[in-house]
């Protein structure tokens, strides 16, 4: 299931290759974040990729534009199938990130992050943001795609409103997937989720899950339970 991606949040090379190993081939790829990359570097990113698997490096690029472009190149050469930058980081930044990533070797698919799954409207208004969740979102979408991101991260809540905003070819990356049926489900400190069909179906491109597989006291089946509803979905769509 190409779109179902893990968020490998652990602290070591060695847990990280364990997860890797056991879900490979039932997931289409790892999402490695700043606590993993924190603690490993990038020799964990190459690891992965010489073993055919798509990285998609979450590390949230936010400097001035520069800074950014030499980051998203330094992310290619590792290989890096995705990576993150802040839209908030403005329309020069991501226009840099993306005239990057076009010009790198394997080109990775560049997107930008709107507003994270642990903020809700009051917490946008604690740090002096007017708008409600959606609109900033919405806003920060369309700057995105005027810089030529090719997508942007977005909770499920927003998935269909940025479908209708900016169609089908924009991609979306959806974290705060809940799975209903898995005993290990909470939202945790994720305020804006959704189950893996609910956000598939409002048009999710790729879905990002970590705590309820590599939680699970039986990760793979966990995938595979994610996996099998995904289909389901498929068919019907």
């Amino acid at each position: 299931m190409d779109q179902l991606l893990v968020a490998v949040d652990v602290d070591t090379s060695e847990q990280a290759l364990e997860i890797c190993d056991l879900l490979r081939g039932t997931v289409g790829g790892f999402k490695i974040g700043s606590r993993l990359f924190t603690s490993e570097g990038p020799s964990l990113v190459s690891t992965l990729v010489s073993h055919g698997d798509r990285v998609f490096l979450d590390l949230k690029y936010h400097d001035i534009p520069t800074v950014v472009a030499e980051a998203v190149q330094a992310a290619s050469r590792l290989g890096a199938w995705m990576l993150t930058v802040h839209a908030a980081g403005g329309l020069r930044m991501m226009q840099a990130a993306a005239e990057a990533a076009r010009k790198a070797e394997n080109s990775p698919l560049v997107v930008g992050v709107t507003v994270l799954t642990s903020l809700d409207n009051t917490e946008l208004d604690r740090i002096g943001i007017p708008r409600t969740v959606g609109s900033q979102v919405g806003a920060l979408a369309q700057l995105a795609h005027k810089a030529k991101l090719d997508g942007v991260v977005a909770s499920p809540q927003e998935v269909e409103q940025l479908r209708t905003q900016l169609g089908r070819e924009f991609t979306i990356v959806t974290p705060g997937i809940r799975p209903r049926k898995n005993e290990t489900r909470t939202k945790d400190d994720q305020v804006r989720t959704l189950g893996p069909a609910e956000a598939l179906g409002a048009g999710s491109n790729y879905l990002v899950v970590g705590r309820p597989i590599i939680a699970s006291p039986d990760p793979l089946k966990a995938a595979r339970d994610i996996v099998s509803e995904l289909e389901t979905v498929r068919r019907v769509v």
